[in-house]
């Protein structure tokens, strides 16, 4: 069987947290970008990494950040891997020395494989709907954008929900899928029955 990861991101609570990591979730994501609704601060994410058990990912986003911000963060909080969402180039998510993926946001036109070959060190290539500002906004894109091959792991996101995500492993077949809005209540507060229904999903289309 081929297994499908799964992060949840956008986690403001440690309840949430505890529901996520209990339906079988591989990566928690915090948020460090400031004009979202879902934003953390150091201090509080930092104790939210405190109820991460072992062998379970924690992911930094970070949107055009100043790199002593990132720094600070780093130097505080226990993160496995960093997220690039924003217009950030390979040298720019190198200098931290850290396992990173880079967000793309997917429109006609643009091309996927030249984009994934800009990052040739990224752990993985995140898709995620183009909308005004950063993040899919809760929108879907045309899956049949995506190239047969890329030369990234690829991470699935934009929209994805307890409704769609099966069918959406099914024909696209990442190596992980990624989502917030589509399991919340309201922003930042996730919902543990839509949590529990997600990962259903993905591991039905698994198989």
């Amino acid at each position: 069987m081929n297994r499908t990861r799964i992060k949840i991101c956008g986690l403001t609570r440690e309840a949430d947290i505890a529901a996520a990591v209990r339906a079988g979730a591989d990566a928690i994501g915090f948020v460090f970008y400031a004009k979202s609704p879902r934003a953390l601060d150091i201090e509080r994410a930092r104790a939210l990494c405190r109820v991460v058990p072992a062998f379970v990912s924690t992911v930094g986003l970070f949107v055009n950040e100043d790199p002593g911000r990132v720094r600070e963060v780093l130097a505080e909080v226990p993160l496995s891997l960093l997220q690039f969402h924003g217009d950030e180039r390979a040298a720019d998510c190198e200098r931290y020395a850290r396992p990173y993926i880079k967000a793309a946001r997917v429109m006609p036109g643009l091309d996927l494989v030249d984009y994934a070959a800009g990052f040739p060190s990224a752990s993985g290539l995140l898709l995620d709907a183009f909308v005004d500002g950063y993040g899919g906004g809760g929108q879907t894109f045309d899956w049949s954008l995506i190239p047969a091959s890329l030369s990234l792991p690829l991470i699935l996101s934009g929209g994805l929900n307890p409704q769609n995500v099966e069918q959406a492993v099914r024909q696209v077949r990442p190596w992980a899928v990624d989502v917030s809005s589509g399991v919340e209540q309201g922003k930042g507060i996730k919902d543990a029955a839509l949590i529990e229904a997600f990962i259903s999903g993905v591991r039905n289309a698994d198989g």
